[in-house]
């Protein structure tokens, strides 16, 4: 019986080794499956961050120019320095303010051979011209015009202003300056002291584009267009042009001064500051923002928020809107042939399309004969700036044209 005994105990302890081993093995697949939210997820990978935006290492974009204000810096500085740069950066960077009319191909200038609502955006599919996809119904009362300007410019500028084209869209513009003028309030104009410096630096520049973008919004009107007390506009061409879109849509629409983005040092808090990269429009030419747009800058501009966001990159007002667009919103630039300032060779635009611009310009005292190249009832003497002329062939019937004679 004994032998029996050790015999089964003998079975017994091989059938447990065998079953404990086959239970080894099944384990695994007996546990439910690791579910993938369990796994560590990969870290995503530092690709390019928001629209516009760059390194502080341009080695890859030869076109990036890096600018710095520094404090007390006038808006005028900043611009000589960019222009500088500009002209440092070899020959596939003109520079500021050059005709445009090489990123176009071969032509008579000035969206010369476009419809005014077709325009030109640069890194666009094959560089095509991009229309509008929902046209608006739009008229002058749909436009916000706000002219900048400074006391000492209101008889020299003003004045001229006032017997052209404002003449035409009184109730539509607002002029926006840094004094009180009661023979400008007797015009009956639009007239809003922004209680700003009257320097021109950056500072004074910001404070009055806050106070612009703040009335345009309590205006409820459909489109926001900023100009200079040195431009003209001309009123038919810039309803042509805004009609070709759609107030809601994302539109910013404008000339740059360069041939390349801006690349800005931006601020961040006191970690140091990362670079930027942006187009904007320059304000000397004018640019026009529509209102769906213009809301959705509302947390970087409104109630005096422009100014802190543009010393954030201490550049001046026209480059603080392209950072709100184009870094911050991330919508491009509409870039535009159709707008013109004084830095150009205004010469150079062809007679026969002057009068299908949107803006134009005069030179300063730097060069007074930099001016469009057009006959009409005024003689250079009498209309240096040939804005009377445009005028009158824009409203032969007004005042100003039926008292003078053709020379």
């Amino acid at each position: 019986m004994r032998v029996a005994s050790v015999g089964i105990s003998k079975h017994c302890f091989l059938f447990s080794l065998a079953f404990c081993g086959l239970l080894l093995l099944l384990i695994p697949a007996l546990q439910p499956p690791t579910r993938q939210g369990d796994l560590p997820q990969p870290r995503p990978h530092a690709g390019p961050g928001r629209a516009g935006m760059g390194s502080a290492n341009t080695q890859g974009n030869p076109g990036g120019l890096t600018v710095t204000a520094q404090d007390g810096e006038s808006a005028l500085d900043i611009e000589l320095k960019v222009r500088s740069l500009g002209r440092g950066r070899g020959s596939g960077d003109r520079g500021i303010n050059r005709d445009h009319t090489h990123r176009l191909g071969p032509g008579r200038g000035a969206e010369s051979h476009r419809r005014p609502d077709q325009v030109h955006i640069p890194g666009g599919k094959g560089g095509r011209p991009v229309g509008s996809r929902s046209r608006d119904p739009l008229e002058l009362k749909d436009i916000f015009i706000a002219v900048k300007t400074t006391k000492k410019y209101h008889k020299s500028r003003l004045e001229l202003l006032f017997q052209t084209w404002v003449s035409q869209a009184k109730e539509q513009t607002f002029i926006f300056t840094d004094g009180e003028d009661k023979d400008l309030q007797r015009t009956g104009a639009n007239i809003i002291n922004t209680n700003c410096s009257a320097a021109h630096t950056r500072q004074a520049l910001c404070c009055k584009m806050s106070v612009e973008y703040d009335k345009f919004i309590e205006s409820q009107k459909k489109w926001f267009c900023h100009v200079d007390d040195d431009n003209y506009v001309i009123l038919p061409s810039l309803l042509q042009l805004l009609s070709s879109y759609h107030h809601s849509q994302d539109v910013y629409l404008g000339r740059p001064s360069l041939d390349h983005p801006i690349e800005a040092a931006e601020r961040v808090k006191s970690d140091g500051s990362v670079s930027v990269k942006f187009w904007f429009a320059t304000g000397g030419a004018g640019f026009c923002i529509s209102r769906g747009l213009a809301l959705k800058m509302s947390p970087w501009a409104s109630l005096g928020n422009f100014i802190s966001t543009a010393e954030k990159i201490r550049l001046p007002d026209d480059c603080t809107i392209g950072y709100i667009i184009e870094a911050l919103l991330e919508v491009m630039l509409t870039h535009t042939h159709l707008f013109h300032s004084h830095l150009e060779n205004l010469q150079k635009l062809p007679i026969d399309t002057v009068l299908e611009q949107v803006t134009l310009s005069y030179g300063g005292f730097e060069n007074r004969r930099n001016v469009v190249s057009i006959g009409g009832p005024f003689s250079l003497t009498e209309d240096p700036t040939r804005f009377k002329t445009v005028h009158c062939l824009l409203y032969p019937d007004t005042d100003l044209c039926s008292r003078m004679k053709p020379h």
